[in-house]
């Protein structure tokens, strides 16, 4: 199966392509290195440009007469940003998404997997959501990943175009391979954080939020390895037909996680226990549009994707503590 991969240079979006191509599908990468790196690409094909490019999402789909669906991850993604600058992430969530969309109805390429967010979630007693619950998006970020939400069901009723649209939760570790993980130099989610003051790059890791209604006052996240997030890809885009027929909707949504929710006080034990030793500490309020947190009922994506994590936290945080000794020999840097 070949598949159309926007932000296929990204962090989730590259090794979703290794995924896929281990799985024996070919990905068509179509990225503008707005933020990816060209050396995640590695030797795929590829596409530099912008998803809200029609002539050229056009001649992708000319020159490959065969793409079967599409997996758009392309997007601004850092939360604090998104909050001082919210015309740049509707402009590029949103706008831009919306003519991808409307450009692949028109070409027939009516499979769209599209990577939303659990960040989208109300905060609920005892924190384990069902795709069904309420949903209070707390910043532009994640109220960019409803509105596209909203959007591709919305589409999917009136036109041909149909959407299994994945609910993150938290990704992280990296590629086991080593090939592609974080790049950006200071990484906004915590266990890039965290791997930057346990190699002394940075003289603490802060813990933003310490009097949240959790068991011990810190935020509380469902960590997936993002090789596992991945595979859930592979899942999705091989049983996407048979996923829509089950449920008999157009479209749908799955939490993608691990199903379980750890404290940002319980990363931290778990990453100084896989690290070693200790990791200096400051504490610090929430930042602007964080959310208490959530973690995944993870049901549906069983039933539907026959996915579950195979991975453990354990072995992510070995993941990113590796990558980010390997990174410098294909990134140029640390």
């Amino acid at each position: 199966m070949k598949v159309l991969v926007t932000g296929g240079a990204g962090y989730i979006g590259s090794i979703t392509c290794k995924a896929l191509e281990a799985a024996g599908h070919t990905p068509v990468v179509l990225d503008s290195l707005l933020t990816g790196p060209r050396a995640f690409v590695r030797d795929r094909i590829f596409y530099e440009g912008d998803i809200a490019d029609r002539a050229l999402v056009r001649r992708i789909a000319e020159e490959h007469p065969d793409l079967e669906a599409t997996i758009h991850m392309a997007a601004r993604i850092i939360v604090p940003e998104s909050v001082e600058q919210p015309y740049e992430y509707y402009r590029d969530n949103v706008a831009k998404s919306l003519e991808l969309f409307d450009e692949l109805t028109g070409l027939g390429l009516n499979r769209v997997l599209f990577s939303s967010s659990a960040s989208l979630y109300a905060t609920k007693d005892g924190f384990e959501v069902t795709e069904d619950d309420g949903l209070a998006p707390a910043s532009p970020y994640a109220r960019t990943k409803r509105m596209m939400e909203q959007v591709l069901q919305d589409m999917a009723a009136a036109t041909d175009l149909r959407a299994v649209i994945l609910r993150y939760f938290n990704p992280i570790g990296s590629d086991p391979g080593l090939e592609s993980g974080i790049y950006v130099k200071e990484p906004s989610h915590v266990l890039g954080q965290l791997v930057l003051a346990a190699r002394g790059q940075k003289p603490s890791f802060t813990i933003t939020g310490t009097d949240l209604p959790t068991r011990d006052g810190t935020g509380i996240r469902d960590y997936v390895h993002v090789w596992d997030l991945a595979q859930a890809h592979v899942r999705a885009v091989e049983r996407f037909d048979d996923v829509l027929a089950a449920v008999d909707e157009p479209s749908t949504v799955i939490n993608i996680g691990r199903g379980d929710g750890v404290t940002v006080r319980e990363l931290v034990a778990a990453f100084e226990r896989v690290f070693g030793s200790s990791v200096p500490l400051t504490e610090a309020p929430p930042r602007p549009g964080d959310a208490v947190g959530a973690f995944a009922n993870v049901d549906k994506s069983a039933d539907l994707l026959g996915w579950r994590t195979e991975l453990t936290i354990d072995d992510a945080i070995e993941s990113a503590l590796a990558w980010a000794d390997k990174r410098q020999e294909i990134l140029g840097y640390e």
